[in-house]
C-alpha cells in the first residue's frame, strides 16, 4: 500500500539536478539535500555539498526534522578497488511530527524511482547513525 502512496511530486528543477548529478565526472564526495515544501507539495532541492565527508553531511542535517539525501561517495573496497556508489539516505529523526514524517515516507519511493537509485537505499533515525564506519558497512553488503 506505501508504495502506491504519493505525497508530493518532485520538482522538475530538482529531476534535472538529480540526472546531472548521477553521471557527474568528479571523484570527491558530493551531497544533495532535498526536503518537502509543504505549501507546494512538492519534494526540492534545500543544498549542495561538494567534498563532504559522512561525518561533515551528519552536522548538515536537521536533528528533528526528515530528509532525503543522495550522496555520491568514494568507496575503497577490501581488495583495493574504488567505486562511487550513490548512496539515497531518507533521515527521518525519532521525535519529528507523524504528519511531516508522513509527507516524507510518502514521497520516499517516488523519489528514489525518480532519482534512479533503486539499488542503494538507506534509512536512519538519527543523525548520529551517519558516519563513515556506519556507510562502510552497509556499502560492504552491495559488492
Amino acid at each position: 500500500m506505501s508504495d502506491s502512496l504519493v505525497v508530493c511530486e518532485v520538482d522538475p528543477e530538482l529531476k534535472e539536478k538529480l540526472r546531472k548529478f548521477r553521471f557527474r565526472k568528479e571523484t570527491d564526495n558530493a551531497a544533495i539535500i532535498m526536503k518537502v515544501d509543504k505549501d507546494r507539495q512538492m519534494v526540492v532541492l534545500e543544498e549542495e555539498f561538494q567534498n563532504i565527508s559522512p561525518e561533515e553531511l551528519k552536522m548538515e542535517l536537521p536533528e528533528r526534522q526528515p530528509r532525503f539525501v543522495v550522496y555520491s561517495y568514494k568507496y575503497v573496497h577490501e581488495d583495493g578497488r574504488v567505486s562511487y556508489p550513490l548512496c539515497f539516505i531518507f533521515s527521518s529523526p525519532v521525535g519529528c511530527k507523524p504528519e511531516q514524517q508522513m509527507m516524507y515516507a510518502g514521497s520516499k519511493n517516488r523519489l528514489v524511482q525518480t532519482a534512479e537509485l533503486t539499488k542503494v537505499v538507506f534509512e536512519i533515525r538519527t543523525t548520529d547513525d551517519l558516519t563513515e564506519a556506519w556507510l562502510q558497512e552497509k556499502l560492504s553488503f552491495f559488492r
